[in-house]
């Protein structure tokens, strides 16, 4: 197949689905996303993981009920959406502001979540600070902040920060990053994901970060900000993250992958685990056969249990419809 064939693959596919594409204006530019089903129906709010886009959910939602409606989003920096400003670093605890900012821009008094890796991460802390605006949660292989020994913490800290501040100076350069031919990015997507991605999935990710080369014919750039490689993530400690837990009342299905690690020690997971399963009657866990991206390379195995759960939980939203 050849690459423009590879690249009209994600385009095809979204006309067939009837996908649009969203832009959502904040102070430093815009938050793009694709929606996904009728437009007078409050969509589920879909967040990706670390330097993936809102393709990572091109092939789950199409096999998810069609009467529902979801919004996948590209955080800052990733895919169609605006980078922060130079100067500053990535920090988790902004989805805060951009969750709200959503809402707040649709009307919405309430928000539906379903999230993958570091999305789910985000939208544990969200859903635990704000219980009252989160109707129902889906996370996809990955539940909470991850614990660091303390040295460990001290040491990325050392290394991470001046690296950052060198992509931030090569960003203010404004020059074209390395550049590869359609078949070298696939390469690199799918040798950097330790074989977590198929190739025959890596168009859908690949068509939101990748930009036509200016200088080289037929050879493109990953356009996604390097400064998202330098970030931490939450740093707060287990107790917080168990707190955390004991507000997440909600409907809650956790999907966790079998061939995925957990990140951390195990510890630390089934502690939180404990608590959610003690305090929330509609808490479920459910295993699925599969790398940290079964939700994007086998969707069937993750469908059924997503759309079993929603069957069961998700409520239409009479208000936004009335609105719309």
């Amino acid at each position: 197949m050849d690459t423009q064939s590879l690249e009209t693959l994600v385009e095809r596919h979204d006309r067939e689905h009837g996908v649009q594409e969203v832009r959502i204006r904040v102070p430093f530019g815009e938050l793009a996303g694709k929606w996904w089903g009728p437009r007078n129906v409050r969509p589920i709010v879909c967040l990706h993981g670390w330097q993936d886009n809102a393709g990572t959910f091109d092939t789950l939602i199409p096999l998810l009920p069609s009467h529902m409606s979801f919004l996948a989003l590209d955080l800052p920096g990733h895919g169609y959406s605006s980078r922060i400003p130079d100067g500053m670093s990535y920090q988790p605890i902004n989805v805060f502001y951009l969750l709200n900012f959503v809402m707040h821009e649709y009307g919405w008094r309430k928000i539906s979540l379903l999230s993958h890796s570091m999305g789910s991460v985000l939208h544990y802390a969200y859903a635990a600070i704000f219980p009252t605006r989160v109707d129902l949660l889906i996370s996809l292989d990955a539940l909470k902040s991850p614990i660091f020994r303390p040295a460990r913490l001290v040491s990325m800290m050392a290394e991470l920060t001046p690296e950052l501040l060198r992509a931030d100076l090569r960003n203010q350069e404004r020059t074209e990053p390395p550049s590869y031919t359609y078949a070298e990015t696939v390469d690199r997507l799918y040798e950097g994901a330790v074989n977590s991605i198929t190739r025959e999935a890596c168009p859908f990710l690949l068509q939101r970060n990748l930009r036509k080369s200016a200088k080289f014919p037929d050879r493109y750039y990953f356009a996604r900000d390097s400064r998202l490689k330098y970030g931490t993530g939450f740093l707060w400690s287990q107790e917080v993250n168990k707190r955390l837990a004991q507000n997440l009342t909600m409907p809650f299905l956790f999907v966790k992958a079998t061939e995925s690690p957990y990140w951390e020690r195990k510890q630390y997971y089934d502690e939180v685990i404990e608590i959610l399963e003690r305090n929330n009657a509609r808490f479920e866990l459910r295993y699925v056969e599969g790398t940290h991206h079964v939700h994007l390379s086998h969707p069937e195995r993750v469908a059924p249990v997503v759309a079993d759960f929603l069957n069961r939980y998700w409520q239409r939203d009479e208000e936004m419809a009335s609105k719309l």
